[in-house]
């Protein structure tokens, strides 16, 4: 099992919340420089965040449908980042995972830790009676993957891994207010994004959400 250092820092604005990743990443790669063997030091930060959308290193600014006015507007903040992907969007009621990890003190590869990633989440969700699954060709999670029409997006999945230590990680839709994804092509295509919250028809407390990934991360580690 996974002995993660879980910590949870509430609502935070994104910008300092990258910076705070950026530093512990720094402090893990010096570790290893200066040992020479993988660290078992790691941090898991899970986050809210005020609205903001966030463009991966490969992503298209053209996937923002929204002008600098509009933004300011719906009070929401655009940041061009160091992970892979396209657009995407965070919010409140949105639960925000950053694993800053050693994979080679884990043991695995890129491929594998998403893939971790996505099984722990499909087991989070499945606990509200909502069957979630991957979708071929794209990482996050996904309802009615293999449907054309009625495929849905409940997380969205992006990382960057530096001397395999990773940092950015998920944003899953619990209580998320979908209309701040009306603005964008969410990763660049067309399709639909859903949230825990529009599938039961009821809001989710979200410290039950929490509670219950943090269990399924530590199973799935």
């Amino acid at each position: 099992m996974a002995n993660f250092n879980y910590n949870d820092i509430g609502l935070k604005d994104y910008q300092e919340v990258w910076d705070f990743q950026e530093q512990i990443l720094e402090e893990i790669v010096a570790e290893k420089r200066a040992t020479k063997k993988p660290s078992s030091k790691n941090q898991f930060i899970l986050v809210e965040h005020p609205h903001v959308y966030t463009l991966g290193k490969s992503g298209d600014e053209k996937n923002l449908l929204a002008q600098d006015d509009f933004l300011k507007k719906i009070e929401a903040t655009f940041y061009r980042i160091n992970r892979g992907g396209d657009i995407t969007y965070h919010g409140p009621g949105q639960l925000v995972g950053y694993p800053i990890i050693d994979l080679e003190y884990y043991n695995i590869g890129v491929r594998e830790y998403i893939e971790k990633m996505e099984d722990a989440i499909i087991a989070t969700v499945a606990e509200y009676g909502v069957k979630t699954g991957r979708k071929e060709g794209a990482t996050g999670v996904w309802i009615d993957a293999e449907h054309p029409s009625r495929a849905r997006k409940v997380c969205a999945i992006g990382v960057r891994v530096s001397r395999f230590v990773t940092m950015h990680g998920f944003a899953l839709n619990v209580n998320t207010d979908m209309r701040y994804f009306n603005y964008i092509n969410p990763c660049g295509l067309t399709f639909g994004v859903t949230s825990i919250q529009q599938e039961l028809g009821r809001e989710v407390p979200m410290a039950e959400v929490k509670a219950l990934l943090k269990e399924k991360f530590n199973e799935v580690y």
